[in-house]
């Protein structure tokens, strides 16, 4: 039988390492887990992410670290279109014009309009309205003339006032 090849005599055996002792293993283990507790980026840096000073290249600065599409997202389904709500705005309208009101209560109804009272007050202040608002104030004013037609209400233009002076002298010189 052959016996292996028995190793130069020139070369000494490695030697041994030391052997770690606990304390040791545990400073090394306590060592590791510090690094990588303290690994990572800082909260928020994705949505509010560091911009670095870079004179090089420009084209590289302006590129949006974040990840993802920026692609816009489309809020209403393609298939859907907000179309149909605007006719039925347009709708409500006519249905309140269906709705008999007696001239008294639409009389009402136009005098304590909030718009009319505010288009009147731009006007008494020498403001400018645009045509729409003019067309509108001038049907809505026509409107409250006839309505007053309608309940017999009249405007004091001041000519009934010098008629009712001249009464009052009459009876005030006559019961002399």
């Amino acid at each position: 039988m052959k016996q292996p090849a028995r190793a130069s005599l020139d070369k000494k055996p490695a030697a041994k390492t030391k052997r770690k002792t606990r304390d040791d293993v545990n400073a090394e283990a306590r060592d590791r887990k510090r690094d990588k507790k303290h690994r990572g980026n800082a909260s928020g840096s994705r949505a509010n992410p560091v911009v670095q000073n870079q004179k090089g290249s420009g084209a590289a600065n302006s590129k949006d670290p974040r990840i993802g599409s920026k692609k816009p997202v489309p809020l209403v389904a393609e298939g859907i279109s907000s179309k149909p709500a605007k006719p039925a705005k347009v709708k409500q309208p006519a249905e309140k014009k269906k709705v008999a009101l007696s001239p008294q209560e639409e009389l009402t109804a136009l005098e304590n309009d909030e718009r009319l009272d505010a288009l009147l007050d731009r006007l008494e202040n020498g403001e400018t309205v645009s045509a729409e608002e003019q067309a509108w104030l001038d049907e809505t004013l026509d409107r409250i003339d006839v309505l007053m037609e309608e309940l017999g209400i009249a405007l004091d233009d001041g000519a009934e006032d010098e008629e009712a002076e001249e009464d009052m002298y009459r009876l005030l010189k006559g019961g002399q």
